[in-house]
């Protein structure tokens, strides 16, 4: 087999596991989209939606740092080191020390915060204190949904080992039991709450029981299940929180942005956090199927690349995906400005969503897609540095863009109110996303390879043949706002499918072919 043919077998391998944990992750999204559709119907852009927000958003800002986040960009990399150079036997007590070692943190962790509730309310959202409603709810709310950082802490453990394995499916299925718990608790439990929202609260909760325990079958039959046990002295467990320490910092360091925009958000008017939330998740959609898909999929890839040395395979594997993003990021990114309210009212505007929250939540998704292509590269460019253990220079570049970011958020906040939280959280990303890439272009592990001039070129085409296509057929937002649910889905689904086939049209006229994205 020559190396051509390996980059491909290589390359159709990584495209083929990016599509399972794409499709799932889409599934996920579709449902967490639903999900949102159901409380925005139920509780709209009130109070009570607000303080859900919060109480929600902590602990996921802390698990970023103790799941997905930190931990996994520092367990993956050594256990794929210790999966080509140890045995199977010390691979498992790898397994065994970090569960025990991660365990007991976030036992302690999680006690504290159930302690401390009203305490964390009033740190991340100031702005609560002028309504002891939104305060008291907020902390009831949060000492329900703080163990679910436990939960998926863990769950995030299982599924880094499942990736590392090649079992991308099941951890990418995961958080759709989320979605499918907070539907049923929004419709079937809140009528039994003297506050509905409370419902939303125990959704959480038991969602991170399933999560974990959906996981644990597979781990059982690839005789991986977890044994906790503490062993701190474990050379692999000393490496990886060695790794985790900076990476800690560097993790924190965006989800402080994110939670800076929720302080300044807690002091405008009601209703801006709900609709910085909502215009989030329409945004996250394309940043979860594919961004965060392709991330998953080539930080185990690369790790392996690294442990042999490989640094042509290394950086060819980096080109495609950079190149992925731009193919997929930036018709997203086209789309979801142009469609901003349509996209808003079609999913949101429904029950308790007023005309004027389509209207300011537009604001805000135009803000984050505007970042959108920046958020994605983000996504794949950091796994370049974690591959090789180098958590420090990830987490030097954060520091700048969050220190650029809160200076935008203080400049940008005034005029623009939350959308210029929004623009600036994306103008950050931006200035993260260039300073990886000539970071690993110093390094000398990544070096574009050839015809990147002319795929740029045929991307701007094929774009702005669909930005008109678009324009063309999108009707005045006042006729979104007063259709039903039905009009507005025939609509959306002909922008959809004309934007889709313009695109895609527009790519293959251009000369852009399917097989230039297999390796």
């Amino acid at each position: 087999m020559t190396d051509t043919d390996s980059d491909t077998e290589k390359g159709g391998s990584l495209l083929r596991s990016s599509a399972v944990v794409g499709i799932m992750t889409m599934l996920s999204r579709v449902l967490g989209l639903v999900r949102d559709v159901v409380i925005a119907s139920y509780f709209g852009s009130k109070a009570e939606a607000d303080a859900f927000f919060v109480a929600f958003k902590i602990p996921n800002f802390l698990r970023r740092l103790f799941a997905e986040g930190a931990f996994a960009q520092a367990f993956v990399p050594v256990l794929s080191e210790y999966r080509h150079k140890n045995t199977a036997q010390q691979v498992r007590l790898l397994i065994d020390s970090v569960a025990g070692s991660l365990g007991g943190v976030l036992v302690f962790v999680t006690a504290f915060g159930v302690m401390a509730a009203p305490l964390l309310v009033m740190v991340f959202a100031p702005g609560f204190h002028d309504s002891p409603v939104k305060l008291a709810l907020a902390g009831d709310m949060l000492r329900i949904t703080f163990p679910y950082l436990l939960l998926i802490s863990l769950t995030a453990f299982c599924g880094a080992i499942l990736n590392s394995y090649g079992r991308f499916a099941v951890p990418a299925f995961t958080p759709v039991l989320l979605n499918l718990s907070l539907i049923g608790a929004t419709v079937l439990l809140s009528p039994y709450f003297a506050q509905p929202v409370m419902a939303l609260a125990w959704g959480v909760f038991i969602a991170g029981v399933a999560q974990l325990l959906f996981q644990l079958p597979f781990l059982w039959r690839i005789q991986l299940m977890p044994r906790p046990r503490i062993n701190r002295e474990h050379e692999g467990v000393r490496r990886i929180m060695t790794l985790m320490l900076p990476a800690l910092f560097g993790v924190s360091v965006s989800q402080i942005n994110l939670l800076l925009d929720t302080v300044l958000a807690s002091f405008l008017q009601t209703g801006s956090i709900s609709w910085l939330y909502y215009s989030d998740r329409l945004s996250e959609l394309p940043l979860g199927v594919f961004g965060i898909a392709i991330a998953t999929v080539i930080l185990p890839s690369l790790s392996r690349r690294q442990a042999a040395d490989d640094v042509q395979a290394f950086s060819r594997t980096l080109d495609w995906a950079v190149r992925l993003v731009f193919l997929i990021g930036l018709p997203s990114a086209v789309a979801l400005f142009v469609l901003a309210e349509p996209l808003i009212a079609t999913i949101f505007h429904y029950g308790e969503m007023q005309d004027r929250d389509v209207l300011m939540a537009a604001m805000s998704l135009r803000a984050y897609a505007s970042g959108l292509l920046a958020f994605m590269l983000i996504k794949v460019l950091a796994p370049g540095y974690f591959a090789r253990q180098d958590i420090k220079t990830p987490v030097k570049i954060a520091i700048k863009a969050m220190a650029a970011n809160m200076v935008l958020n203080l400049i940008l906040v005034w005029p623009l109110q939350h959308a210029g939280l929004a623009l600036a959280t994306s103008l950050s990303a931006l200035l993260n996303a260039s300073l990886l890439y000539f970071g690993l272009r110093r390094l000398g592990v990544f070096q574009l390879q050839a015809g990147w001039s002319a795929l740029l070129i045929r991307l701007v085409a094929a774009n702005v043949m669909m930005i008109a296509v678009l324009v063309y057929l999108t009707v005045d937002v006042a006729h979104w706002l007063q259709w039903g649910w039905w009009p507005r889905a025939q609509q959306m689904t002909i922008l959809v499918g004309a934007g889709l086939l313009t695109y895609c049209g527009g790519l293959l006229v251009c000369g852009v072919r399917p097989s230039q994205f297999r390796h």
